[in-house]
């Protein structure tokens, strides 16, 4: 079947028209700065569908192949075998000019411009698309988004997993089928740009020693410095800035980039300087004490507390997320409960709402429905979702495969999708539909499929984060026609709320934790991810808080809903959902929290926006944002 096939019935043939290089890797582990390929395969399609060329070798990596076991090349085998640089321009001849195409697409990529980098040339890649981000659109009735899952879904075979050759031939044959389910739904493809802007120098800064103990509060006058001391140094020293920051930190304090609140004591020779540091450090009423005296009290550091990890009970140990339905949202205690929480219309900054309790069954007849709002204001239409949430469905921003229903509000009839959801004969209703709900059968649905939990404004839900499922993906997705920029950042926090070093802020131009513990991944012009492998998490890291922000004047009420789904690694399906829209004028929108409670991991839906910018809210989690 061609790719571009007017079979399709696609309006604009040229969208799903492009010369193709499918590629997948297998690698020595999951670092691309670190480690290496192992075997390649890329497989070349015209516009027209037809297969143009294909290769695949082996590689000789010169380290320890890494996992034998997934991919059963060992050492042996890739004896012998070209190293990257000497079949680098046979690959760099296939990919020029050419859509790469990968499942997990950024994975591929990451790594093959790493190898590139190794060789002194560029990876010819303008334009990448993930079948992974594709089908998580299309959003087809699979248990899971795995390449074989997909390919048993779509009909086609497979003889060899974690062969890169075979897993070539396999992704054609899934990109054939999901353009096909795209073009059925009108659907956009999520091209990337390439190289992604976060990721222009493929060189992570080397991590920051992280304070293994406790911040006991600020320097007293004339006392002693503890371990766990936030100390920040501004201005010209003496000793070189480095061998300060080095020596500090052997000692068991926690050396800061900027000063906040929280902020034990500031060294400076210059407490007049008019840095910014010092600026705040006397706003906040921080003590400041000069070289000499930092330098001396440095000699005598006190013992502090060191921080606990938590490990969970033994008979969690083993713990994965069980092919049941998701467990049910956990009653979120006083003290974590955000404002504002309330479905319907945003409360007044600061005012605090009980978290909803979830109706009985009998009470929510639209569960395991997806039900898509068309048309109407944005107050309009974050109400009807607000309510479709309250009857059970989740609330959903782009037509997919998975869709059941459609709300039309004012002018919803005259949306350019109409047309594809009458052709799939997704049944249709007015506003007032919602107040007393007439279901019909859906046969699209998969009966055995487990769909997330819903979870409104504030809803709170535990992480099975032991055993394989520590490493969790928070997707952030909107709708595809939005116009303006949106950008997914992250701030890994201590429990004061504050990062310990900028590189604890991640954004678009620093998109990976210097330790790789997190990672921000572009998947599409209206989708982003943030990774995070919680085992290995230090234990001062209290919180993960991912935010939103604009690029520009435009506000979030011009972007409408921000669909956030939390689930384990890129391919399962998400254990939790929450469709946030209560942001009108807002250029900053806090998404959610993953945050610690005792031995467990937390997720909780936020949605509070901020008229502020970003460079504000990168301030209120200790972020040194020049002025």
């Amino acid at each position: 079947m061609s790719l571009a096939s007017v079979s399709l019935d696609v309006p604009n043939p040229r969208d799903y028209a492009f010369d193709w290089a499918l590629v997948d890797v297998e690698t020595s582990g999951l670092v691309a700065r670190r480690d290496r390929v192992l075997s390649v395969a890329v497989v070349t399609i015209g516009s027209d569908g037809k297969q143009t060329g294909e290769f695949s070798t082996l590689l000789n990596p010169g380290c320890d192949p890494g996992p034998v076991h997934v991919h059963g090349l060992t050492a042996e085998r890739l004896r012998g075998a070209p190293t990257f640089d000497q079949v680098a321009g046979q690959i760099h001849a296939m990919l020029q000019n050419r859509v790469l195409v990968a499942h997990n697409a950024q994975f591929d990529y990451d790594f093959l411009a790493h190898e590139f980098a190794r060789a002194r040339m560029s990876l010819p890649v303008s334009r990448r698309l993930c079948t992974l981000a594709l089908n998580r659109r299309v959003d087809p009735p699979t248990e899971d988004l795995r390449l074989g899952t997909l390919a048993a879904h779509y009909g086609i075979p497979q003889l060899k997993a974690h062969d890169a050759l075979d897993d070539t031939r396999v992704l054609a044959g899934v990109l054939r089928a999901s353009l096909r389910e795209a073009a059925q739904l009108g659907m956009a493809l999520p091209l990337v740009a390439c190289p992604p802007r976060q990721d222009p120098k493929f060189r992570p800064a080397p991590p920051k020693t992280r304070c293994s103990f406790r911040s006991p509060g600020r320097l007293s006058p004339g006392g002693p410095l503890t371990q766990g001391m936030k100390v920040a140094i501004t201005g010209e020293t003496a000793l070189s800035r480095t061998e300060l920051v080095v020596r500090s930190a052997a000692a068991g304090l926690n050396m800061m980039t900027s000063v906040s609140r929280h902020t034990s004591a500031l060294v400076t020779n210059d407490s007049s300087s008019g840095s910014a540091k010092a600026r705040r450090a006397i706003a906040e009423g921080v003590p400041v004490i000069d070289e000499r005296t930092f330098l001396r009290l440095l000699d005598d550091v006190r013992p502090g507390t060191p921080y606990e990890l938590h490990l969970a009970p033994p008979a969690q140990a083993e713990a994965v997320v069980p092919p049941v339905p998701a467990p049910a949202p956990v009653e979120a205690t006083p003290e974590e409960q955000p404002a504002p929480t309330s479905l319907v219309s945003a409360p007044r900054r600061g005012e605090r709402t009980s978290p909803r309790r979830e109706s009985p069954l009998a009470d929510r007849p639209l569960s395991g429905r997806r039900v898509l709002v068309l048309g109407g204001t944005h107050p309009h239409a974050a109400a009807a979702r607000t309510r479709i949430v309250e009857l059970g469905g989740a609330a959903a921003i782009n037509l997919s495969a998975g869709v059941t229903d459609v709300v039309l509000l004012a002018g919803g009839k005259a949306d350019r999708r109409m047309r594809r959801i009458e052709a799939l004969d997704i049944p249709a209703y007015p506003g007032d539909w919602l107040d007393a709900p007439a279901l019909v059968p859906v046969p699209r649905q998969s009966p055995g499929r487990r769909g997330p939990l819903v979870l409104p404004r504030g809803g709170v839900i535990d992480l099975p984060c032991q055993g394989s499922s520590s490493l969790w993906h928070l997707t952030a997705s909107w709708a595809q026609q939005t116009t303006c920029e949106v950008d997914l950042v992250a701030f890994v926090v201590d429990e004061d709320e504050q990062v310990s070093c900028d590189e604890d802020f991640l954004f678009y131009g620093a998109p990976e934790s210097p330790d790789g513990t997190l990672r921000l991944l572009a998947d599409g012009p209206t989708e982003q991810t943030i990774t995070a492998d919680f085992s290995a998490l230090p234990p001062s890291v209290h919180k993960i808080v991912i935010a939103a922000a604009i690029d520009g004047t435009p506000a979030f009420g011009e972007v409408g809903a921000i669909q956030v789904v939390a689930g384990p690694g890129s391919s399962a399906l998400p254990l939790a959902q929450a469709a946030l829209d209560a942001a009108t004028t807002e250029r900053t929108m806090l998404l959610a929290e993953i945050y610690r409670r005792g031995p467990v991991w937390r997720f909780r839906a936020i949605g509070q926006g901020y008229d502020d910018g970003l460079d504000a809210l990168a301030r209120r989690y200790g972020v040194d944002v020049e002025d």
